[in-house]
């Protein structure tokens, strides 16, 4: 056995990532829509991470591994690198925990998650997401400050903490026959992976990515890691350039295929969102959505599970993509 191998986690690590949610994180509801049943023919239940702490489910993963730090990690303190959510995320739970929080954001990132990730009280280092790679300037600060470095999603503690989402979506309405996952860099999906197979194994898993950042179905397809430029996408929380060797290991053994959504199809499923079921979901949430209405599969007459990631999104930005005005 590889040492790659040794940190794949597992459904246990799972049932005690949720063990050490409870009291901290929100158990999110499921909601239902007549109209959405109606469009794809299915009963459709959707997992509304938007209402977790933070505003995203990455609140499951940051505060399972923070809570898991030594004493000397605590003092010294985390580093991460996020666009967003992440970066929240670890802010939050870096705060309850009293550990210094440091988080390298790109200049274009959301401007209410960089107010949110400093509010928290977290020190924000931004960089150019296209001509300066984020995960070296978090390994450089982590070895100059002596801090511990929590990537976004390539992380077992990560994982563990964000399958927490999808166990609780089967204890809540049972065994589905099929599940749709947004797709970045695979902390989520890898982690509704380890859940959905020890709790409804016959259901079908499908992540969605943007159709411009393609390089998780890529990856699946060829049985290798692509990595690509930093895709142009109003998706920003899915602008990965590649999946992380642990996402990717379970990814490949476990999803049964990736499917992607246009832009276009993401305004059209923000819109439904806030129409039809009074919710803001920002555009990487709407994936989910996206591809179980857009992405080909045959979902009629099935019990369909919808990852709703997040709803974090500037309301100008929001308000412009809804009525059209902003290119997409």
């Amino acid at each position: 056995m590889n040492t790659m191998t040794k940190l794949v986690p597992t459904y246990a690590d799972v049932l005690a990532a949720a063990d050490k949610l409870k009291g901290h994180a929100h158990r999110t509801p499921v909601l239902r829509s007549a109209t959405a049943d109606r469009l794809l023919g299915g009963e459709l239940f959707f997992k509304c991470e938007n209402f977790q702490r933070a505003g995203a489910f990455k609140f499951r993963g940051a505060f399972n591994a923070l809570s898991r730090f030594s004493p000397a990690q605590r003092r010294a303190g985390v580093v991460a690198f996020s666009s967003g959510n992440h970066a929240q995320a670890i802010a939050l739970s870096a705060r309850e925990l009293q550990i210094p929080a440091t988080i390298v954001m790109p200049h274009d990132a959301p401007r209410a998650k960089v107010a949110a990730t400093r509010g928290y009280g977290a020190e924000v280092v931004v960089y150019d997401r296209y001509t300066e790679d984020r995960e070296a300037i978090g390994r450089r600060l982590a070895s100059e400050r002596g801090l511990t470095l929590i990537p976004p999603y390539d992380h077992p503690d990560v994982i563990a903490g964000q399958g927490t989402a999808t166990l609780e979506l089967i204890q809540e309405v049972g065994e589905l026959d099929a599940l749709f996952v947004c797709l970045g860099g695979g902390g989520l999906l890898s982690g509704a992976a380890l859940a959905l197979r020890a709790l409804s194994p016959r259901a079908r898993l499908y992540g969605v990515e943007p159709e411009a950042g393609n390089d998780g179905q890529r990856s699946f397809r060829s049985g290798e890691i692509v990595h690509i430029d930093t895709p142009q996408t109003i998706a920003d929380g899915a602008q990965t350039q590649h999946l992380g060797h642990l996402t990717f290991e379970i990814i490949r053994r476990d999803v049964d295929d990736i499917v992607t959504a246009t832009d276009a199809q993401l305004v059209q499923s923000m819109a439904f969102f806030a129409e039809r079921m009074k919710i803001v979901v920002e555009p990487t949430g709407c994936l989910a959505f996206a591809g179980a209405r857009h992405g080909g599969v045959p979902i009629a007459g099935k019990r369909v599970g919808v990852l709703v990631s997040g709803g974090n999104i500037d309301l100008a930005r929001y308000g412009e993509l809804l009525a059209g005005r902003a290119a997409v």
